[in-house]
Formats: C-alpha cells, sequence, structure tokens
C-alpha cells in the first residue's frame, strides 16, 4: 500500500465485474478507497436506470462481500459548473489524494486541481461496459456473468430487468409504409 487514499468516480449503471477488477486494483494499491457514484441526480432513463441507492447498495454489498472494509461510497451530483465541480467532490468526500479516472474530462480538472491522477485498469471493455449489460438485458440475452452475484440480486429485488427495458421502449411513433 502506497499510503494514500483514492477516489473513484463512475456512473455505475450498474456495477460490473470491470469495475470491481478495477477497485480490487486499486485496493492493493491505496489505504483507503472512496466511490463517488457519479450524475447520482439521474435515474430511470435508458442510459441512467439505477437511482444513486440502488448503484450504492449494488457497491456496498459487492465490497462487503469480498471482504472490504475500508470503503466510502458517495453520490456525487453533476454540476454544470466546472470549475467548480472538483471543489463540490472534495466537499462531499472524505479526504483523498490520487483519482482514478479514465474520462478525459474528469482526469483534466483533477489534473488542474492538483491531483495525483491514475488512469484505472480497463478489463475485457468489449463485454464489461454499463451500455453492453444494459443492451443484453433489454435484448433478453445473457448478462449476470458479466456483473457481481450482489449487483445481480440488487437488479432483481428492484425489478431493474423490466425497468431497463421499459426506459429502452422508444415513445417514438412508428409508421409504416
Amino acid at each position: 500500500m502506497t499510503g494514500k487514499d483514492a477516489l473513484i468516480i463512475g456512473r455505475f449503471q450498474p456495477f460490473h465485474n470491470g469495475h470491481m477488477e478495477v477497485l480490487r486494483r486499486i485496493f492493493d494499491e491505496c489505504d483507503h478507497v472512496t466511490v463517488g457514484i457519479g450524475s447520482a441526480q439521474h435515474s430511470h432513463t435508458a442510459d441512467n436506470p439505477f437511482t444513486a441507492g440502488e448503484r450504492y447498495t449494488m457497491i456496498a454489498e459487492t465490497l462487503r462481500d469480498e471482504g472490504h472494509t475500508d470503503f466510502y461510497i458517495v453520490p456525487v451530483e453533476d454540476l454544470n459548473r466546472y470549475a467548480l465541480w472538483v471543489s463540490q467532490v472534495v466537499s462531499m468526500c472524505p479526504r483523498f489524494e490520487v483519482v482514478y479516472s479514465n474520462n478525459p474530462f474528469t482526469r483534466r480538472l483533477f489534473y488542474e486541481a492538483g491531483y495525483e491522477v491514475r488512469d484505472s485498469p480497463l478489463f475485457n471493455r468489449g463485454e464489461y461496459t454499463g451500455t453492453e449489460i444494459r443492451r443484453r438485458i433489454r435484448e433478453g440475452e445473457e448478462w449476470k456473468h458479466l456483473v457481481p452475484r450482489k449487483v445481480a440480486e440488487v437488479i432483481r429485488r428492484v425489478d431493474g430487468v423490466s425497468r431497463i427495458r421499459q426506459m429502452g421502449e422508444s415513445d417514438e411513433p412508428v409508421y409504416r409504409s
């Protein structure tokens, strides 16, 4: 461990095995990890089907199931004044020195604010994406192997499959010629 405290921010729509692999690496490198649930104000849409509370539960239950206790989870709402966003995140989170992100925008903002910024390693990015998992759920394909067991349980408890399918439906009229 480096003695450093870390922050990782993501939407986690849903939390998946790629996220868990990244967190395993961060836990190996840092003493404490804060998981920021980005876009916390969004839910019940095709791209953001789960609430911040549901995402919190997915992450917390998975980390506890893996034996982790040295973490915090903080919902972080979007702030469309980018010069203030890092200050907002800092004010809501426990102390951290290093930020893990592959998002160029997030990386730049924290770099300019003086934080050490590290890449998040990517694991099987073709399958481990929220977009792919939501697509598979919508289309009735197998998806449970892409998420930790606890996440699949949360999705079942909140009726997430039918929510994703319903939110993915278009309200546009279908025109036939």
